[in-house]
Formats: structure tokens, sequence, C-alpha cells
């Protein structure tokens, strides 16, 4: 926690600092606003019509912490690893830092920076990119009839393969996420590359491509190729009050030194500790994850149906995961399936409840076929549109794992409370 205030402290030193971060906060033209506004948004909006007028530095960040009471279990058999002790009380606190700039007409900066997180205690850049949605510092009206439904973002990257990244815990970016858990196959990863946008009365579309690297370095250039990416939707008012989404996603990389779509994530998982054996290893901080590892050639494709009538909202996911790990002949494939459903009510539905399935099966590195199933139900309340606290309820199991695998017969299951503040 001392981190964690000194951190702050060295932000408002440095919003105090800067003239051009004297001026009130405003909203962002063509941003997903970080706060309540932004529940149940994916892409950012895209509007032509922008309110430019300078330079603009928008300071933002958000705070999570948690309180886990959470058991876990495996066979106990002799050849199972020995689980570690855990019981009720507070995590690390999580903080993220975050620049928005207005660069020019059209043209934006952000930067996100995680203050602290599970993994890492120091802070570390998350990534940034730059979104163009006018071509004006060509010259004014530059290809404005294209620029009108396009978009391109290039920069050091969250890859938008899907749509279940929109509405998981970035850090301690967790107020989009009705729950305190992310998906079992958690796929995110940051990369560099470029994505180019089309919308059009609902219609979606965008093409992508990285260099297929988490961790940049010009050393084996020959081990690693490029990662391509698609997405098509369709996303719509029905009418006043239905709202309908239907998007397929795709991440193709042939070759590469480690694929990180389902490990990419290096903050670290929100349920702490679990599965951790007595001598510190086992599932580290990305407990209560389904890594497929299939690091050498992988190809995903998810399908994500959203629908939201009134306060009553529906997510799912379809998944496919196929490919293979180095050293490997056979291609093995993984298949997540999940559902939500989250009922939003009062004047401004700042009060909600939902429930979570989410089940994934696959084949080992070692041929065995497994899988997971998690369950969650969750109660949550914006205080303001900036905060948000919850409260979740996790069981997971894991299913047929070899007797030496530490998830043997695995089971956790408890109570997480969660606050959250983001602006």
């Amino acid at each position: 926690m001392k981190n964690i205030i000194q951190y702050f402290s060295l932000a408002l030193m440095v919003l105090l600092a800067m003239p051009t971060m004297a001026q009130s906060q405003r909203d962002f033209d063509n941003f997903r606003n970080p706060d309540q506004r932004g529940i149940s948004q994916f892409e950012a909006p895209k509007d032509s019509v922008t309110n430019f007028d300078g330079l603009y530095v928008r300071v933002g960040g958000a705070f999570a912490l948690q309180f886990q009471d959470i058991d876990h279990e495996n066979s106990g058999n002799l050849d199972t690893p020995v689980l570690q002790e855990i019981g009720g009380n507070f995590n690390l606190a999580t903080a993220n830092l975050d620049f928005d700039v207005m660069l020019y007409d059209g043209v934006q900066l952000h930067l996100r920076t995680y203050l602290s997180s599970q993994h890492h205690e120091e802070t570390w850049v998350k990534g940034g990119y730059l979104q163009i949605d006018k071509l004006d510092f060509i010259s004014e009206g530059f290809a404005e009839g294209l620029m009108k439904n396009m978009r391109i973002k290039i920069g050091h990257m969250e890859s938008n393969y899907g749509d279940a990244h929109f509405r998981r815990t970035d850090n301690a970016m967790a107020l989009y996420n009705p729950f305190v858990g992310n998906y079992l196959m958690d796929s995110f990863t940051t990369e560099v590359g470029a994505e180019v946008y089309y919308f059009n009365n609902g219609i979606l579309a965008m093409v992508g491509a990285t260099n297929g690297k988490l961790n940049q370095s010009v050393t084996n250039p020959k081990s690693t190729s490029p990662s391509l990416l698609a997405k098509v939707g369709y996303d719509n008012l029905i009418s006043e009050d239905f709202r309908f989404r239907l998007t397929g996603s795709v991440y193709h990389t042939a070759q590469t030194g480690s694929a990180y779509l389902y490990s990419g994530d290096r903050a670290g998982s929100r349920y702490y500790n679990v599965f951790t054996d007595v001598d510190g290893g086992g599932d580290g901080f990305r407990a209560g994850r389904v890594n497929p590892g299939l690091r050498n050639e992988l190809t995903s494709i998810m399908i994500n149906p959203f629908l939201k009538y009134g306060g009553l909202e529906f997510f799912g996911i379809y998944e496919r995961a196929s490919g293979k790990s180095v050293n490997e002949t056979d291609e093995r494939v993984w298949n997540q399936y999940a559902g939500e459903l989250i009922y939003r009510f009062g004047a401004k539905e700042q009060l909600y409840v939902g429930g979570r399935y989410n089940v994934v099966d696959g084949e080992l590195a070692s041929g065995q076929d497994v899988s997971v199933d998690r369950f969650n139900l969750g109660a949550g309340w914006f205080m303001t549109k900036n905060i948000l606290t919850k409260l979740e309820y996790v069981n997971q199991n894991y299913n047929d794992y070899p007797v030496a695998d530490i998830h043997s017969n695995g089971q956790f299951n408890g109570i997480v409370f969660e606050a959250v503040i983001s602006f």
C-alpha cells in the first residue's frame, strides 16, 4: 500500500506540473469512458464530428482492492503436489495510471501504466496506441468520405480478438467486469501491430496484423512470424429497449517461439495463491486460468453474442483454439463455452445481479483429455459512476487431470469482495 500511495503522489505532482492538465476534465471524442457509461461498450464509438480545440491531456486511472476468502483442494494423493494453506484476507491492491492525449483533430494517444499488480509490484507500462479517426493532419478534409467510416490504430497494444477482452478486468481496471474473475481461457495479449476498422450502420469489420511478440526484441528473427487477426460483426439498437450484437473473430500465428494469446496478461489473475503448492510452485500469478499451451502454432476463433433488453443482458462465448507446441507433431484442440446473464436495475441501473457459467475442454500435451468448469454468482453497486463495489461467489472444478498434476481432482470455491475506483 505504501508503494501505491507513492505512485499516486508522483502522478499528482506530474498533474500539477503540466499546464495542459490544469484544465477541467472533459470527455473525449471516439472514446470509451472509464466509468459506468462505458459498461456494455466494446470498440470505442465512431463519430466523425469532433470538438478539437487544441492539444489536451486527460489523466485517469483505476484502483482496485479485494478481500478474498477462498478454499482450494486437490486429490491429496501422495503423487500430487501439496497445496499451500490459504485463508480470508486482503490481496495486494492494484493500480493503473492512464494518459489519453488529444494530439490533433481526430488523432488521439492512449497510454496505460500498471502502478502495482499481483505479478509486478514495480511500475511498468502495459502499452499504448495511436487512434486515427481523421486524416486532417495531412491536409484539411483529406479522405474525409473514407474516414467517415474508418479508423486506424497503431501501437504496442491489446489485440482486438473477440469481445471477451472488453468485459475482462485489466489489472486495476475492474469496473467493466460484472464479476471479479476473468474467463478461464483468458484471451489477452499486447503486441506491436496495426488494426484498420470499418463502421457503417451497425456493421463492424476489422483486419489487423502484429509482429507476434509480447516481449519486443530483434533477436531470433527467423523464429517468429506475424500474427494476423480479423473481426466482423453487427451491433445496433433493434428498438428503443433492445440492443443486439454478434461478432466473429480469428487470430492466427503460423510460427512463433511462444504464442501468448492465453498467457499474455502479466498482471496476474484475480484469484490470488489458488493452486500454489507448499514449495511455491503451481499456477502462480496465473491461478485459476487455463492455458492450452499451443505455443508454436495457433489458430483461434471466437463468436460472441450480446443482447440487452431493458436492464437484462446476455453475453456469450464460443471459442475454438487449435495448434501445437514445440516438438509436437499432432494438432491439439481446446474449446471454451461461456454464458453470463446480468440484470441491471435502479433509476440509473446502478445495481445489478448476475451469474456466469464457463467451461473449457481439451487435450494436454501428454494426450490426456481434461475439462475445467467454473460457476460465478455476483452482485454489484455503482455508488457513483466512478465507484463500484461487487461481491462474487466462485466455484471451479478440474476434471480428469493426471494424478501427478497439481489439478488432479482439483476444486476451489469461496467469496471475493472487490472495490473499484476508475476515472
